[in-house]
């Protein structure tokens, strides 16, 4: 699987358990919601700063939002 689509996936994974909608969590990290929707659907390259954003909207560290079988070698 393209790491787009698991870097999508796991935003939407913890956007979802929070409850967040994504105009909410595109707020809340100070980026577009169309930008917010590209990325979590795998068709939008996210840069290294706007990931470090999402990532901390979510109230996750980097670490554990990596720590998952899709970045682990569980999905090839």
């Amino acid at each position: 699987m393209d790491i787009r689509k698991r870097i999508g996936l796991r935003i939407k994974e913890y956007r979802t358990n929070l409850k967040l909608t994504q105009e909410a969590l595109a707020f809340k990290a100070e980026v577009d919601k169309t930008y917010l929707n590209e990325v979590e659907n795998g068709k939008r390259n996210v840069s290294v700063i706007n990931l470090e954003k999402i990532i901390y909207a979510l109230e996750v560290t980097i670490r554990d939002f990596f720590n998952s079988e899709a970045f682990n070698g569980g999905i090839s």
